[in-house]
């Protein structure tokens, strides 16, 4: 074996191992797997009550159904009041065996791209929207509309149907229009559904401009696809649907998820809805802390009808809790 092979943890796990099979003796198995005598005999401290409620937290967090690394889960930790950092996070995740496998590396396009100049500069700005497609288990395909909004992120529509036709597509965008405004752009492929006499001329009324990037490129489109790829990864490829309306309850709670709690690093780790400034999230301190560290001092939550701030950084005596204010379409 050479030298910095494994671990010493390692090494004295393997040794034990061969003196309890009755392979050598404990001198002999030091000398071979160059662990020393000390640390041989030496046995951890029992941890602490606050490091076994963490452990169990994070794999709590981890089977919630929600496909989330390490810095996420990091994330949610310290949102629920835990005084701890990404490092020992990472290191409690990896020593527990809940590692993700890494995504696949993406080949980089040699050429030079060809998408439109147009960028979002302000909510409603530039909208995006798009297909993807699944199936149930009992063999029927699903196909999903997503409309997305390309500077806040959010998710505005993500509606499931057995078949999506242009008729279909206009009456969902209208119950957006009506909802969120009209956007000054809308970036799509050339589907048939997007191209459609009568979709042009409701957009020309409503004095919405397309977007339509070239054949074949979908890079062009970057947002939704971006979105369309966390859709698969943490819903689709983790769910079975039996039918279409399991399907839209699915998918709904993801559109909710996404757009009320998953934190983008684009975004500052904050939700599209926070980023916009539409909802405020304060979580309640329940989580237990560990003796050793001193309280943690909180931002302050934000002041509601009827309470008062917090004064001189101190948590107020009630802590408010938001909830999204309706359902997403």
């Amino acid at each position: 074996m050479r030298k910095k092979a494994l671990s010493p943890a390692s090494r004295r796990a393997i040794a034990n191992q061969a003196v309890e099979k009755r392979m050598c003796s404990k001198r002999a198995a030091c000398r071979i797997l160059l662990v020393s005598r000390s640390s041989f005999h030496y046995r951890g401290r029992e941890e602490s009550g606050w490091l076994l409620a963490l452990k169990k937290r994070i794999r709590e967090l981890a089977y919630d159904g929600k496909r989330r690394g390490y810095r996420r889960i990091a994330q949610k930790l310290r949102e629920e009041g835990w005084r701890v950092g990404k490092r020992r996070v990472q290191r409690l995740w990896r020593a527990m065996g809940m590692r993700l496998a890494p995504p696949r590396r993406k080949r980089r396009r040699a050429g030079t791209s060809t998408g439109l100049p147009t960028r979002a500069e302000h909510r409603g700005h530039v909208w995006t929207w798009d297909f993807i497609a699944d199936a149930t288990v009992r063999g029927g395909p699903i196909r999903i509309l997503t409309i997305l909004d390309e500077y806040t992120r959010e998710c505005h529509v993500l509606r499931v149907e057995r078949s999506l036709k242009s008729a279909d597509v206009l009456e969902w965008l209208g119950k957006t229009v009506d909802e969120h405004g009209a956007p000054e752009y809308l970036r799509s492929d050339n589907g048939s559904e997007f191209i459609a006499k009568k979709v042009q001329a409701w957009l020309k009324m409503k004095a919405i401009k397309t977007i339509y990037i070239e054949p074949g490129s979908p890079w062009q489109n970057g947002y939704v696809e971006s979105f369309h790829g966390r859709l698969r990864d943490e819903c689709l490829n983790q769910e079975q649907f039996w039918g279409l309306k399991e399907a839209r309850v699915i998918i709904g709670d993801f559109q909710r998820y996404y757009n009320y709690e998953r934190g983008h690093s684009s975004l500052g780790k904050q939700s599209p809805k926070e980023y916009a400034g539409l909802y405020r999230r304060t979580v309640p301190i329940t989580a237990p802390r560990d003796p050793a560290y001193a309280p943690v001092a909180l931002r302050a939550p934000y002041a509601q009808a009827g309470q008062n701030p917090s004064i001189h950084g101190k948590p107020s005596t009630s802590l408010p809790t938001n909830t999204p204010g309706g359902t997403e379409k």
